[in-house]
Protein backbone atom coordinates (compact mmCIF):
# COMPACT_ATOMS: atom_id res chain seq x y z
CA UNK A 1 0.00 0.00 0.00
CA UNK A 2 3.03 2.50 0.82
CA UNK A 3 4.63 1.87 -2.47
CA UNK A 4 1.04 2.44 -4.17
CA UNK A 5 0.70 5.54 -2.52
CA UNK A 6 4.16 6.89 -3.53
CA UNK A 7 3.49 6.43 -7.37
CA UNK A 8 0.33 7.73 -6.85
CA UNK A 9 1.54 10.85 -4.82
CA UNK A 10 4.52 11.38 -7.43
CA UNK A 11 2.07 11.91 -10.08
CA UNK A 12 -0.19 14.97 -8.18
CA UNK A 13 1.88 16.62 -5.53
CA UNK A 14 4.28 18.37 -8.28
CA UNK A 15 1.75 20.02 -9.73
CA UNK A 16 0.94 23.01 -6.99
CA UNK A 17 4.27 23.41 -6.35
CA UNK A 18 5.41 24.47 -10.01
CA UNK A 19 4.73 27.99 -10.17
CA UNK A 20 7.18 28.43 -6.98
CA UNK A 21 9.65 26.03 -9.09
CA UNK A 22 9.57 28.26 -11.90
CA UNK A 23 10.20 31.19 -10.25
CA UNK A 24 12.79 29.78 -8.36
CA UNK A 25 14.49 27.88 -11.54
CA UNK A 26 13.51 29.91 -14.08
CA UNK A 27 11.80 27.84 -16.56
CA UNK A 28 8.73 28.78 -17.72
CA UNK A 29 8.80 27.59 -21.20
CA UNK A 30 9.86 24.38 -19.70
CA UNK A 31 7.14 23.36 -16.76
CA UNK A 32 5.49 20.81 -18.55
CA UNK A 33 7.98 19.13 -18.92
CA UNK A 34 8.41 17.90 -15.12
CA UNK A 35 5.39 16.55 -15.75
CA UNK A 36 6.09 14.85 -19.35
CA UNK A 37 9.22 13.61 -18.69
CA UNK A 38 8.13 11.92 -15.80
CA UNK A 39 4.84 10.35 -17.55
CA UNK A 40 7.01 9.26 -20.20
CA UNK A 41 9.54 7.09 -18.40
CA UNK A 42 7.47 5.63 -16.40
CA UNK A 43 4.94 4.88 -19.31
CA UNK A 44 7.55 3.21 -21.36
CA UNK A 45 8.98 1.01 -18.40
CA UNK A 46 6.07 -0.44 -17.68
CA UNK A 47 5.97 -3.69 -19.82
CA UNK A 48 9.32 -4.25 -18.99
CA UNK A 49 8.91 -3.84 -15.29
CA UNK A 50 6.13 -6.45 -15.77
CA UNK A 51 8.59 -9.19 -17.55
CA UNK A 52 10.78 -8.64 -15.23
CA UNK A 53 8.86 -9.22 -12.82
CA UNK A 54 7.98 -12.52 -14.08
CA UNK A 55 11.13 -13.97 -15.20
CA UNK A 56 13.55 -12.87 -12.06
CA UNK A 57 10.64 -12.15 -9.43
CA UNK A 58 8.01 -9.56 -8.11
CA UNK A 59 10.22 -8.97 -4.81
CA UNK A 60 13.55 -8.16 -6.19
CA UNK A 61 12.20 -5.87 -9.13
CA UNK A 62 10.15 -3.81 -6.89
CA UNK A 63 12.76 -3.61 -4.54
CA UNK A 64 14.91 -2.10 -7.43
CA UNK A 65 12.70 0.02 -8.62
CA UNK A 66 12.04 1.46 -5.65
CA UNK A 67 15.80 1.93 -5.17
CA UNK A 68 15.32 4.28 -8.34
CA UNK A 69 12.55 5.92 -7.21
CA UNK A 70 14.09 7.03 -4.33
CA UNK A 71 17.59 8.04 -6.13
CA UNK A 72 15.55 10.11 -8.71
CA UNK A 73 13.82 12.15 -5.51
CA UNK A 74 16.27 12.96 -4.31
CA UNK A 75 18.34 13.94 -6.87
CA UNK A 76 15.01 15.86 -8.05
CA UNK A 77 14.88 17.93 -4.62
CA UNK A 78 18.68 18.87 -4.94
CA UNK A 79 17.63 20.72 -8.78
CA UNK A 80 19.48 23.53 -9.14
CA UNK A 81 20.94 24.20 -5.74
CA UNK A 82 24.64 23.80 -7.38
CA UNK A 83 23.64 26.14 -10.24
CA UNK A 84 24.17 25.33 -13.61
CA UNK A 85 25.95 21.52 -14.42
CA UNK A 86 28.15 20.64 -17.04
CA UNK A 87 26.19 17.96 -19.23
CA UNK A 88 23.42 18.74 -16.88
CA UNK A 89 22.29 22.55 -17.61
CA UNK A 90 20.18 24.52 -15.67
CA UNK A 91 18.15 23.99 -12.03
CA UNK A 92 14.97 23.35 -14.86
CA UNK A 93 16.77 20.87 -17.09
CA UNK A 94 18.07 19.09 -14.08
CA UNK A 95 14.66 18.81 -12.77
CA UNK A 96 13.37 17.70 -16.05
CA UNK A 97 15.91 14.93 -16.66
CA UNK A 98 15.96 13.82 -12.67
CA UNK A 99 11.92 13.52 -12.90
CA UNK A 100 12.69 11.08 -15.71
CA UNK A 101 14.68 9.13 -13.43
CA UNK A 102 12.15 9.06 -10.81
CA UNK A 103 9.58 7.89 -13.85
CA UNK A 104 12.29 5.17 -14.73
CA UNK A 105 11.73 3.97 -10.77
CA UNK A 106 8.03 4.55 -10.50
CA UNK A 107 6.96 2.60 -13.76
CA UNK A 108 7.83 -0.73 -11.44
CA UNK A 109 5.70 0.77 -8.12
CA UNK A 110 2.54 0.79 -9.60
CA UNK A 111 2.58 -2.16 -11.93
CA UNK A 112 4.29 -4.69 -9.72
CA UNK A 113 1.92 -3.73 -6.83
CA UNK A 114 -0.55 -5.02 -8.84
CA UNK A 115 1.20 -8.01 -9.82
CA UNK A 116 2.15 -8.74 -6.01
CA UNK A 117 -1.45 -9.01 -5.00
CA UNK A 118 -2.55 -11.29 -7.72
CA UNK A 119 0.01 -13.54 -6.98
CA UNK A 120 -1.07 -13.18 -3.36
CA UNK A 121 -4.76 -13.41 -2.95
CA UNK A 122 -7.31 -14.91 -5.52
CA UNK A 123 -9.34 -12.83 -7.67
CA UNK A 124 -12.79 -12.66 -5.33
CA UNK A 125 -10.43 -11.91 -2.42
CA UNK A 126 -8.34 -9.58 -4.60
CA UNK A 127 -11.45 -7.18 -5.45
CA UNK A 128 -11.16 -5.35 -2.02
CA UNK A 129 -7.71 -5.05 -2.75
CA UNK A 130 -7.93 -3.72 -5.67
CA UNK A 131 -10.74 -1.08 -4.18
CA UNK A 132 -8.30 -0.25 -1.60
CA UNK A 133 -6.06 0.75 -4.38
CA UNK A 134 -8.76 2.81 -6.15
CA UNK A 135 -9.29 4.34 -2.88
CA UNK A 136 -5.18 5.44 -2.26
CA UNK A 137 -5.51 7.01 -5.76
CA UNK A 138 -8.31 9.00 -4.99
CA UNK A 139 -6.80 9.79 -1.38
CA UNK A 140 -3.05 11.00 -3.85
CA UNK A 141 -5.00 12.83 -6.05
CA UNK A 142 -6.68 14.65 -2.65
CA UNK A 143 -4.30 14.78 -0.71
CA UNK A 144 -1.05 15.12 -2.90
CA UNK A 145 -1.81 18.78 -4.29
CA UNK A 146 -2.47 19.65 -0.53
CA UNK A 147 0.61 18.79 0.85
CA UNK A 148 2.59 19.94 -1.96
CA UNK A 149 0.95 23.46 -1.71
CA UNK A 150 1.87 22.89 2.66
CA UNK A 151 5.26 21.98 1.44
CA UNK A 152 5.80 25.25 -1.19
CA UNK A 153 4.36 27.91 1.21
CA UNK A 154 5.62 26.67 4.86
CA UNK A 155 8.17 24.42 4.43
CA UNK A 156 11.46 26.62 3.95
CA UNK A 157 14.03 25.64 6.61
CA UNK A 158 17.45 26.92 7.39
CA UNK A 159 20.04 23.64 7.87
CA UNK A 160 23.23 24.61 9.02
CA UNK A 161 22.98 27.77 7.69
CA UNK A 162 21.84 26.79 4.23
CA UNK A 163 18.10 27.39 3.34
CA UNK A 164 16.04 24.60 1.65
CA UNK A 165 13.16 25.85 -0.38
CA UNK A 166 10.06 24.36 0.22
CA UNK A 167 9.01 22.94 -2.97
CA UNK A 168 11.74 20.49 -2.57
CA UNK A 169 10.21 18.60 0.43
CA UNK A 170 7.59 17.89 -2.81
CA UNK A 171 10.61 15.48 -3.59
CA UNK A 172 12.56 14.89 -0.07
CA UNK A 173 9.28 13.75 1.50
CA UNK A 174 9.07 10.32 -0.58
CA UNK A 175 12.91 9.76 0.86
CA UNK A 176 11.63 8.22 4.32
CA UNK A 177 8.06 6.59 3.00
CA UNK A 178 10.70 4.69 0.19
CA UNK A 179 12.63 3.63 2.77
CA UNK A 180 10.00 2.36 5.40
CA UNK A 181 8.66 0.28 1.99
CA UNK A 182 11.64 -1.37 1.53
CA UNK A 183 12.43 -2.21 4.94
CA UNK A 184 9.14 -3.87 4.80
CA UNK A 185 9.76 -5.36 1.46
CA UNK A 186 12.64 -7.18 2.92
CA UNK A 187 11.32 -7.99 6.16
CA UNK A 188 7.33 -8.94 5.66
CA UNK A 189 7.13 -9.76 1.95
CA UNK A 190 7.40 -13.93 1.07
CA UNK A 191 9.22 -15.24 -1.51
CA UNK A 192 6.80 -16.04 -4.31
CA UNK A 193 7.16 -18.38 -6.86
CA UNK A 194 8.95 -17.42 -10.07
CA UNK A 195 8.75 -18.30 -13.68
CA UNK A 196 12.49 -18.28 -13.55
CA UNK A 197 13.04 -19.40 -17.30
CA UNK A 198 13.47 -17.46 -20.44
CA UNK A 199 14.90 -13.75 -20.78
CA UNK A 200 14.40 -10.25 -21.51
CA UNK A 201 13.13 -9.37 -25.18
CA UNK A 202 15.45 -6.49 -25.13
CA UNK A 203 15.18 -5.73 -28.68
CA UNK A 204 11.13 -5.26 -28.01
CA UNK A 205 11.81 -3.58 -25.07
CA UNK A 206 13.89 -0.86 -27.53
CA UNK A 207 11.22 -0.56 -29.88
CA UNK A 208 8.47 0.03 -27.28
CA UNK A 209 10.66 2.94 -26.16
CA UNK A 210 11.58 4.05 -29.93
CA UNK A 211 8.04 3.72 -30.60
CA UNK A 212 6.11 4.90 -27.86
CA UNK A 213 8.10 8.01 -26.49
CA UNK A 214 8.20 9.89 -30.34
CA UNK A 215 4.55 9.16 -29.78
CA UNK A 216 3.84 10.57 -26.59
CA UNK A 217 5.93 13.56 -27.27
CA UNK A 218 3.68 13.83 -31.14
CA UNK A 219 0.50 13.79 -29.09
CA UNK A 220 1.83 16.04 -25.87
CA UNK A 221 3.04 18.56 -28.28
CA UNK A 222 1.18 18.26 -31.22
CA UNK A 223 -1.91 21.32 -31.78
CA UNK A 224 -0.03 23.43 -28.50
CA UNK A 225 3.87 23.46 -28.87
CA UNK A 226 3.76 22.77 -32.97
CA UNK A 227 1.21 22.49 -35.39
CA UNK A 228 -0.55 18.97 -35.81
CA UNK A 229 0.93 19.18 -39.84
CA UNK A 230 4.20 20.50 -38.84
CA UNK A 231 7.05 18.37 -40.40
CA UNK A 232 8.54 17.73 -36.74
CA UNK A 233 4.97 16.01 -35.61
CA UNK A 234 4.60 14.33 -38.84
CA UNK A 235 8.18 13.02 -38.79
CA UNK A 236 7.60 11.60 -35.24
CA UNK A 237 4.56 9.95 -35.55
CA UNK A 238 5.52 8.33 -39.22
CA UNK A 239 8.71 7.17 -36.87
CA UNK A 240 6.53 5.81 -34.09
CA UNK A 241 4.73 4.16 -36.31
CA UNK A 242 7.48 2.57 -38.19
CA UNK A 243 8.66 1.49 -34.72
CA UNK A 244 5.63 -0.10 -33.45
CA UNK A 245 4.93 -2.24 -36.85
CA UNK A 246 8.82 -3.43 -36.33
CA UNK A 247 7.85 -4.31 -32.60
CA UNK A 248 4.88 -6.17 -34.08
CA UNK A 249 6.86 -8.23 -36.67
CA UNK A 250 9.82 -8.72 -33.88
CA UNK A 251 7.37 -9.89 -31.05
CA UNK A 252 5.91 -12.78 -33.35
CA UNK A 253 9.67 -13.93 -34.06
CA UNK A 254 10.81 -14.26 -30.56
CA UNK A 255 10.38 -16.53 -27.93
CA UNK A 256 9.66 -15.24 -25.03
CA UNK A 257 8.11 -11.81 -26.21
CA UNK A 258 7.96 -8.37 -23.69
CA UNK A 259 5.04 -8.71 -24.38
CA UNK A 260 3.06 -11.70 -26.45
CA UNK A 261 0.75 -10.92 -28.85
CA UNK A 262 -1.45 -13.95 -28.25
CA UNK A 263 -2.86 -12.23 -25.07
CA UNK A 264 -4.91 -9.76 -28.09
CA UNK A 265 -6.29 -13.33 -28.86
CA UNK A 266 -8.12 -13.26 -25.38
CA UNK A 267 -11.40 -11.54 -25.73
CA UNK A 268 -11.72 -10.72 -21.90
CA UNK A 269 -7.89 -8.90 -22.25
CA UNK A 270 -8.44 -6.77 -25.61
CA UNK A 271 -11.80 -5.91 -24.35
CA UNK A 272 -11.27 -4.91 -20.98
CA UNK A 273 -8.01 -3.04 -21.70
CA UNK A 274 -9.89 -1.94 -24.81
CA UNK A 275 -12.58 0.04 -22.40
CA UNK A 276 -9.99 1.47 -19.87
CA UNK A 277 -8.09 3.20 -22.38
CA UNK A 278 -11.39 4.97 -23.32
CA UNK A 279 -12.03 5.05 -20.08
CA UNK A 280 -8.67 6.37 -18.73
CA UNK A 281 -8.60 8.48 -22.05
CA UNK A 282 -12.02 10.42 -20.71
CA UNK A 283 -10.52 10.59 -17.00
CA UNK A 284 -7.84 11.87 -17.68
CA UNK A 285 -9.10 14.50 -20.06
CA UNK A 286 -12.25 15.90 -18.13
CA UNK A 287 -9.94 16.00 -14.33
CA UNK A 288 -6.87 17.41 -15.88
CA UNK A 289 -8.18 20.51 -16.86
CA UNK A 290 -11.22 21.45 -14.23
CA UNK A 291 -8.76 22.92 -11.76
CA UNK A 292 -7.93 26.02 -14.45
CA UNK A 293 -11.87 25.37 -15.75
CA UNK A 294 -12.42 27.04 -12.21
CA UNK A 295 -9.46 29.85 -11.58
CA UNK A 296 -9.75 30.97 -15.32
CA UNK A 297 -13.24 30.00 -16.69
CA UNK A 298 -14.93 30.80 -12.70
CA UNK A 299 -12.40 33.21 -11.33
CA UNK A 300 -12.05 31.20 -8.42
CA UNK A 301 -8.57 30.73 -6.07
CA UNK A 302 -6.20 27.76 -6.50
CA UNK A 303 -7.03 26.91 -3.18
CA UNK A 304 -10.71 27.26 -3.50
CA UNK A 305 -10.81 24.79 -6.99
CA UNK A 306 -8.53 21.98 -5.12
CA UNK A 307 -11.06 21.75 -2.35
CA UNK A 308 -13.69 21.48 -4.62
CA UNK A 309 -12.40 18.87 -6.43
CA UNK A 310 -12.78 16.64 -3.20
CA UNK A 311 -16.13 15.81 -4.20
CA UNK A 312 -15.27 13.99 -7.57
CA UNK A 313 -12.13 12.13 -5.27
CA UNK A 314 -14.49 11.67 -2.36
CA UNK A 315 -17.14 9.99 -4.55
CA UNK A 316 -14.58 8.03 -6.36
CA UNK A 317 -12.60 6.67 -2.68
CA UNK A 318 -16.01 5.69 -1.23
CA UNK A 319 -17.40 3.85 -4.69
CA UNK A 320 -14.41 2.25 -5.21
CA UNK A 321 -13.88 0.71 -1.59
CA UNK A 322 -17.39 0.09 -1.50
CA UNK A 323 -17.21 -1.80 -4.40
CA UNK A 324 -14.33 -3.89 -4.13
CA UNK A 325 -16.21 -5.46 -0.85
CA UNK A 326 -19.78 -5.93 -3.15
CA UNK A 327 -17.22 -8.16 -6.07
CA UNK A 328 -15.30 -9.89 -3.20
CA UNK A 329 -18.56 -11.19 -1.73
CA UNK A 330 -20.96 -11.53 -4.64
CA UNK A 331 -18.28 -13.09 -7.14
CA UNK A 332 -19.21 -10.97 -9.70
CA UNK A 333 -17.53 -8.27 -11.62
CA UNK A 334 -19.70 -7.16 -14.48
CA UNK A 335 -22.81 -5.44 -13.14
CA UNK A 336 -20.73 -3.49 -11.14
CA UNK A 337 -19.00 -2.57 -14.22
CA UNK A 338 -22.31 -1.48 -15.96
CA UNK A 339 -23.66 0.44 -13.23
CA UNK A 340 -20.39 2.09 -12.61
CA UNK A 341 -20.01 2.83 -16.55
CA UNK A 342 -23.83 4.41 -16.48
CA UNK A 343 -23.04 6.75 -13.26
CA UNK A 344 -19.82 7.76 -15.17
CA UNK A 345 -21.90 8.89 -18.12
CA UNK A 346 -24.50 10.68 -16.40
CA UNK A 347 -22.06 12.36 -14.65
CA UNK A 348 -20.47 13.68 -17.35
CA UNK A 349 -23.72 14.58 -18.89
CA UNK A 350 -24.42 16.99 -16.30
CA UNK A 351 -20.92 18.44 -16.44
CA UNK A 352 -21.80 19.02 -20.59
CA UNK A 353 -23.71 21.77 -18.88
CA UNK A 354 -21.67 24.31 -16.85
CA UNK A 355 -20.72 27.53 -17.17
CA UNK A 356 -19.06 30.72 -15.77
CA UNK A 357 -21.59 31.66 -13.51
CA UNK A 358 -21.90 27.79 -12.28
CA UNK A 359 -21.38 27.79 -8.48
CA UNK A 360 -18.95 25.97 -6.57
CA UNK A 361 -21.34 23.69 -4.89
CA UNK A 362 -23.53 23.16 -8.49
CA UNK A 363 -20.12 22.12 -9.74
CA UNK A 364 -19.33 20.16 -6.61
CA UNK A 365 -22.13 17.83 -6.83
CA UNK A 366 -21.74 16.97 -10.23
CA UNK A 367 -18.29 15.91 -9.53
CA UNK A 368 -19.79 13.84 -6.96
CA UNK A 369 -21.64 11.97 -9.30
CA UNK A 370 -18.54 11.89 -11.85
CA UNK A 371 -16.16 10.32 -8.74
CA UNK A 372 -19.01 7.71 -7.94
CA UNK A 373 -19.12 6.48 -11.60
CA UNK A 374 -15.33 5.90 -12.28
CA UNK A 375 -14.79 4.20 -8.38
CA UNK A 376 -15.12 0.46 -10.58
CA UNK A 377 -13.24 1.44 -13.59
CA UNK A 378 -10.08 2.09 -11.44
CA UNK A 379 -9.95 -1.65 -10.21
CA UNK A 380 -12.31 -4.00 -11.97
CA UNK A 381 -11.13 -3.83 -15.29
CA UNK A 382 -7.46 -4.95 -14.10
CA UNK A 383 -9.15 -7.56 -12.06
CA UNK A 384 -11.29 -8.93 -15.37
CA UNK A 385 -7.87 -8.97 -17.39
CA UNK A 386 -6.22 -11.07 -14.27
CA UNK A 387 -8.90 -13.74 -14.10
CA UNK A 388 -8.62 -14.80 -17.41
CA UNK A 389 -4.91 -14.58 -18.22
CA UNK A 390 -2.51 -17.81 -17.49
CA UNK A 391 -0.58 -17.95 -14.46
CA UNK A 392 2.65 -17.14 -16.25
CA UNK A 393 1.30 -14.39 -18.21
CA UNK A 394 0.18 -12.20 -15.53
CA UNK A 395 2.72 -9.69 -14.41
CA UNK A 396 2.83 -9.00 -18.18
CA UNK A 397 -0.60 -9.26 -18.33
CA UNK A 398 -1.02 -6.93 -15.45
CA UNK A 399 1.47 -4.39 -16.90
CA UNK A 400 0.34 -4.21 -20.35
CA UNK A 401 -2.92 -2.88 -18.48
CA UNK A 402 -1.22 -0.47 -16.93
CA UNK A 403 0.52 0.32 -19.88
CA UNK A 404 -2.77 0.67 -22.21
CA UNK A 405 -4.50 2.62 -19.48
CA UNK A 406 -1.31 5.36 -18.84
CA UNK A 407 -1.18 6.12 -23.45
CA UNK A 408 -5.11 6.46 -22.41
CA UNK A 409 -4.50 9.44 -19.77
CA UNK A 410 -1.75 10.77 -22.23
CA UNK A 411 -4.09 10.26 -24.91
CA UNK A 412 -7.00 12.52 -22.98
CA UNK A 413 -5.01 14.88 -21.99
CA UNK A 414 -3.26 15.95 -25.74
CA UNK A 415 -7.05 15.61 -27.42
CA UNK A 416 -9.17 17.74 -24.53
CA UNK A 417 -6.04 20.16 -25.02
CA UNK A 418 -6.53 20.59 -28.30
CA UNK A 419 -10.15 21.17 -28.35
CA UNK A 420 -9.87 23.69 -25.57
CA UNK A 421 -7.42 25.22 -27.61
CA UNK A 422 -9.21 25.22 -31.02
CA UNK A 423 -12.52 25.57 -29.15
CA UNK A 424 -11.07 28.72 -27.16
CA UNK A 425 -9.53 30.51 -30.08
CA UNK A 426 -13.04 30.10 -31.97
CA UNK A 427 -15.16 31.56 -28.91
CA UNK A 428 -12.94 34.45 -28.55
CA UNK A 429 -13.28 35.35 -31.91
CA UNK A 430 -16.93 35.41 -31.65
CA UNK A 431 -17.25 36.83 -27.64
CA UNK A 432 -14.49 39.89 -28.37
CA UNK A 433 -14.44 41.05 -31.91
CA UNK A 434 -13.48 44.30 -31.19
CA UNK A 435 -10.13 43.54 -29.37
CA UNK A 436 -7.25 43.46 -30.91
CA UNK A 437 -5.89 41.11 -33.18
CA UNK A 438 -3.60 39.88 -30.84
CA UNK A 439 -5.50 39.43 -27.85
CA UNK A 440 -8.35 37.68 -30.50
CA UNK A 441 -5.59 35.54 -32.54
CA UNK A 442 -2.63 34.30 -30.07
CA UNK A 443 -4.41 33.97 -26.60
CA UNK A 444 -3.73 30.05 -26.46
CA UNK A 445 -3.92 26.98 -23.67
CA UNK A 446 -0.85 28.02 -22.26
CA UNK A 447 -1.60 31.15 -22.02
CA UNK A 448 -4.42 30.68 -19.45
CA UNK A 449 -2.11 28.13 -17.53
CA UNK A 450 -0.16 31.45 -17.56
CA UNK A 451 -2.46 33.47 -15.97
CA UNK A 452 -3.73 30.87 -13.31
CA UNK A 453 -0.17 30.98 -11.89
CA UNK A 454 0.64 34.82 -12.01
CA UNK A 455 -2.33 34.89 -10.12
CA UNK A 456 -1.15 32.31 -7.40
CA UNK A 457 2.35 34.03 -7.67
CA UNK A 458 1.45 37.54 -7.47
CA UNK A 459 -2.38 38.35 -6.31
CA UNK A 460 -1.47 41.90 -5.66
CA UNK A 461 -0.91 42.28 -9.24
CA UNK A 462 -4.55 40.32 -9.91
CA UNK A 463 -6.68 42.73 -7.25
CA UNK A 464 -4.81 45.76 -9.19
CA UNK A 465 -6.33 44.33 -12.49
CA UNK A 466 -9.98 43.82 -10.78
CA UNK A 467 -10.02 47.43 -10.28
CA UNK A 468 -9.45 47.91 -14.04
CA UNK A 469 -12.73 48.67 -16.11
CA UNK A 470 -10.95 47.34 -19.31
CA UNK A 471 -9.52 44.44 -17.59
CA UNK A 472 -12.74 43.13 -15.82
CA UNK A 473 -14.59 42.99 -19.06
CA UNK A 474 -11.52 41.42 -20.77
CA UNK A 475 -11.40 38.61 -18.00
CA UNK A 476 -14.93 37.75 -18.52
CA UNK A 477 -14.67 37.54 -22.54
CA UNK A 478 -12.17 35.25 -21.33
CA UNK A 479 -14.13 33.22 -18.74
CA UNK A 480 -17.08 32.71 -21.07
CA UNK A 481 -14.77 31.83 -23.96
CA UNK A 482 -13.36 29.18 -21.98
CA UNK A 483 -16.24 28.04 -20.17
CA UNK A 484 -17.74 27.31 -23.37
CA UNK A 485 -14.68 25.96 -24.97
CA UNK A 486 -14.56 23.19 -21.96
CA UNK A 487 -17.86 22.02 -22.76
CA UNK A 488 -16.73 20.83 -26.15
CA UNK A 489 -14.57 19.20 -24.07
CA UNK A 490 -16.96 17.36 -22.22
CA UNK A 491 -19.08 16.47 -25.02
CA UNK A 492 -15.94 14.68 -26.62
CA UNK A 493 -15.37 12.95 -23.21
CA UNK A 494 -19.31 12.09 -23.02
CA UNK A 495 -19.00 10.38 -26.68
CA UNK A 496 -16.07 8.38 -25.53
CA UNK A 497 -17.55 7.21 -22.34
CA UNK A 498 -20.56 6.14 -24.33
CA UNK A 499 -17.91 4.29 -26.77
CA UNK A 500 -16.06 2.46 -24.03
CA UNK A 501 -19.28 1.46 -22.44
CA UNK A 502 -20.31 -0.86 -25.52
CA UNK A 503 -16.90 -1.91 -25.64
CA UNK A 504 -17.45 -3.00 -22.17
CA UNK A 505 -20.80 -4.95 -22.80
CA UNK A 506 -18.30 -7.56 -24.31
CA UNK A 507 -16.24 -8.22 -21.69
CA UNK A 508 -17.45 -11.64 -20.84
CA UNK A 509 -18.41 -13.11 -17.67
CA UNK A 510 -16.17 -15.46 -15.88
CA UNK A 511 -16.24 -16.95 -12.33
CA UNK A 512 -13.82 -15.27 -10.31
CA UNK A 513 -10.94 -18.23 -9.45
CA UNK A 514 -10.91 -19.03 -6.18
CA UNK A 515 -7.40 -19.76 -5.39
CA UNK A 516 -4.36 -17.56 -5.28
CA UNK A 517 -1.83 -17.33 -8.21
CA UNK A 518 0.75 -18.36 -6.31
CA UNK A 519 -0.53 -21.06 -4.39
CA UNK A 520 -1.57 -22.49 -7.88
CA UNK A 521 1.29 -22.19 -9.24
CA UNK A 522 3.23 -23.93 -6.21
CA UNK A 523 0.74 -27.09 -5.85
CA UNK A 524 1.33 -28.40 -9.24
CA UNK A 525 4.86 -30.13 -9.88
CA UNK A 526 4.92 -28.94 -13.57
CA UNK A 527 4.91 -24.78 -12.66
CA UNK A 528 3.68 -22.59 -13.99
CA UNK A 529 2.30 -23.73 -17.46
CA UNK A 530 0.63 -27.00 -15.35
CA UNK A 531 -0.62 -24.74 -12.94
CA UNK A 532 -2.53 -23.28 -15.71
CA UNK A 533 -3.47 -26.13 -17.10
CA UNK A 534 -5.21 -27.38 -13.66
CA UNK A 535 -6.75 -24.33 -13.25
CA UNK A 536 -8.25 -24.76 -16.57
Amino acid sequence: MIVFLLSAMSQTIVGTAMPRIIAELSGLHLYAWATTAYLLASTVMVPIWGKLGDLYGRKPILLIGIGIFLAGSWLAGLAGEFGDLPLLGGGMTQLIIFRAVQGLGGGALFTTAFAIIADLFAPRERAKFSGLFGSVFGIASVFGPVVGGFFTDHGTVTLFGHVIAGWRWVFYCNIPFALAAVAMIIVKMPTLPIRGVGRIDWGGAGLIIAGFVPLLLAITWGGRDYPWASPLILGMLGFAIAALTAFVFVEKQVRDPIIPLELFKNTTFTTANGAAFIYSMAFMGVTSFLPLYMQVGQGIPATTSGLTMLALMGGMIASSTINGQLVTKTGQYKPFMIGGGVVLILGVFLMCFIGPDTSTLDLAWRLLIVGIGLGPGQSLFGLAVQNAVPFHQLGVATSSGQFVRQIGSTMGVALFGALLTSGLASELAKHAPAEPGAVVRHLELSDLQKMAMERNLHPEQAAARAADPKQVELERTIRTSFSVAIVHGMIFALCSLIAGFVLMLFIPVAPLRERPMAAAKAAEPGGDIAAEAGEA
